[in-house]
């Protein structure tokens, strides 16, 4: 009987795969490697923007809520009378726009810290509503009524442009 040599396979050290990777493909998966940890770096910056949207809408849901105490119980601290705003109504009115809209970006606040789509979206038409309702504001108060509207256009930009960063990633 004559016997047959066996063809040797090489011997991998333990603990490492079963197989042998080329130099090629070993400097292939080292680049995707530090392209993974790159996209992972920018997406954690990025979630900053998020994270500002949402300070900020709970901000400026505060400062709308202070804007509409002030319309109710110190309405003589604005510049004009009712009869020099837009909307021709009395500062109780007012006073009730604002509470119930900084009420409405508080809560878009939460939901979008909690990675809620319908937060983004609620988010980004309380900021709307706020910027209409504090432009219409301006004679009365103008230049913190040009804060907000400011401060409302940002909070819109980080939420439609970095918004889904939170649903992903909850800090």
């Amino acid at each position: 009987m004559t016997e047959t040599p066996e063809a040797k396979a090489p011997q991998t050290p333990p603990g490492r795969p079963g197989w042998q990777l080329s130099d090629e493909a070993r400097q292939e998966e080292e680049l995707y490697d530090r392209r993974a940890d790159a996209r992972d770096e920018y997406e954690s910056e990025q979630f900053g923007w998020a994270l500002f949207a949402v300070v900020t809408l709970i901000l400026v849901g505060g400062f709308q809520i202070i804007n509409g105490l002030i319309a109710f119980f110190r309405s003589g601290t604005y510049q004009v009378g009712r009869s020099g705003l837009p909307v021709n109504v009395d500062y109780t009115a007012w006073g009730w726009t604002h509470l119930l809209l900084g009420i409405l970006l508080i809560a878009a606040g939460y939901a979008v810290f909690s990675g809620k789509v319908w937060g983004r979206t609620l988010g980004v038409i309380a900021a709307l509503l706020s910027a209409i309702v504090n432009f219409a504001f301006i004679p009365a108060y103008p230049v913190w009524s040009l804060i907000i509207i400011t401060v409302d256009v940002l909070v819109i930009y980080a939420l439609i442009a970095h918004g889904g960063e939170l649903r992903e990633n909850r800090y």
